[in-house]
């Protein structure tokens, strides 16, 4: 099935057929994109309950998949060209539904973006990810949501700022290069070809908690040890550190905004701190806000089951993952809802208390892990034939 089609208040959805089974996976992490996962589950349900309606959602919570999951839920994907991350062009997507858009900055900022997946710490940059937004404006949004999810810089958000029309220069009067490490040498900001934002509201998809300073802030997240695709090392965290704090200062002058210490300013390397500091943003929710915009609700309403999954089941699952935040979702309409996964490292009773009734995963039915990337979606299909037998049994004629 393909995805519902454009909803305006004269063009309002159409109901899901009752009885339906509602598909809403996350991604299965360099494997499988969500809309993939949902795509080879459907198949599979068909191929054994031809009868049975299937209705595709595929789900993100603001990092890779979040514009796509948007488009496949009936918004319009629009591409522009934007500057990458290391300063090459990349095709990026947005989507966009009336005045709502969804600007996602793994599609023009993101770690996938990086060349080679060579990370560049001290240079990398959010410029596109401000140039998406832009153009959303453009297009007459009035309501953006930003995820945030996935990102490969750590600038501050220096670079969105650029991305929609400011200049920050150095003592010469010269424009900075992009990245972290060049904020060092930041000597004044120009920001009168900023857009006029009045009457727009910008929702950062996130659970807004990540400090832009210190031990867990922006800079030392970037750590290569504890993120290998950033990569940064601790001298080049130090580095990155002063930076931030000479933008803060300059940045928090500008707007006469404090937003150094609220929390969420650290995520996506500092692109938070830009957002709250000059767009007036706020913080919600990501798996909430995208379960909203999708149609979540409504797409459940008389659906007979409903299948998330993503690529492993384990305890980070548990923090908020899409997965459980589906489930949720499903007990609340009073759903059964199952996963599917690539593994598994979680108990029944820690499924049960995450609103999961059980899961189905990959290794099941093969045990070498290679192959189950490899045919991840062969496999996917595979299991749904368990689905399947436990879940929809087939209904007998009516007598």
């Amino acid at each position: 099935m393909k995805g519902w089609q454009l909803v305006s208040a004269d063009n309002p959805p159409d109901p899901p057929p009752r009885g339906h089974v509602l598909l809403a996976p996350d991604r299965f992490a360099g494997t499988l994109t969500a809309p993939e996962v949902a795509r080879h589950l459907a198949i599979g349900l068909r191929r054994a309950r031809p009868a049975v309606p299937v209705v595709e959602l595929p789900v993100a919570d603001g990092g890779d998949g979040t514009a796509e999951a948007a488009v496949v839920a009936g918004y319009r994907r629009v591409e522009v060209e934007v500057c990458g991350p290391t300063g090459r062009p990349v095709t990026a997507a947005l989507a966009i539904d009336g005045r709502t858009a969804v600007v996602e900055l793994a599609q023009a900022s993101g770690l996938r973006r990086l060349p080679a997946g060579k990370p560049a710490p001290l240079t990398a940059t959010s410029l596109g990810t401000g140039q998406l937004v832009a153009h959303a404006l453009r297009l007459g949004a009035r309501r953006i949501v930003l995820g945030l999810g996935g990102g490969a810089c750590t600038d501050g958000g220096a670079g969105l700022v650029q991305g929609l029309g400011g200049r920050l220069l150095d003592a010469t009067g010269r424009d900075l290069p992009p990245g972290g490490a060049a904020l060092r040498s930041l000597h004044a900001l120009d920001l009168r070809a900023l857009p006029d934002l009045s009457g727009v509201t910008i929702v950062l998809a996130g659970d807004g908690v990540e400090p832009l300073f210190g031990r867990n802030g922006a800079a030392a997240s970037s750590l290569g040890q504890h993120s290998p695709r950033r990569g940064a090392s601790r001298e080049e965290i130090r580095i990155l550190e002063a930076g931030l704090r000479r933008w803060a200062d300059l940045a928090e002058a500008a707007s006469r905004r404090p937003t150094r210490d609220r929390p969420g300013a650290g995520a996506a390397g500092g692109v938070g701190f830009a957002a709250l500091t000059f767009l007036g943003a706020r913080f919600e929710p990501g798996m909430a806000l995208l379960l909203e915009l999708l149609g979540f609700a409504d797409k459940a309403r008389g659906a007979r089951l409903i299948v998330t999954g993503e690529g492993t089941l384990d305890v980070q699952t548990l923090r908020g993952r899409p997965s459980v935040g589906v489930a949720r979702a499903g007990a609340r309409a009073d759903v059964p809802v199952v996963a599917v996964a690539g593994r598994r490292g979680l108990t029944g009773e820690q499924l049960r208390r995450a609103r999961i009734q059980a899961a189905y995963v990959l290794t099941d039915i093969e045990p070498d892990p290679d192959r189950c990337r490899r045919q991840a979606g062969p496999l996917l299909e595979q299991l749904t034939v368990a689905i399947a037998d436990e879940w929809l049994p087939p209904r007998g004629p009516r007598v």
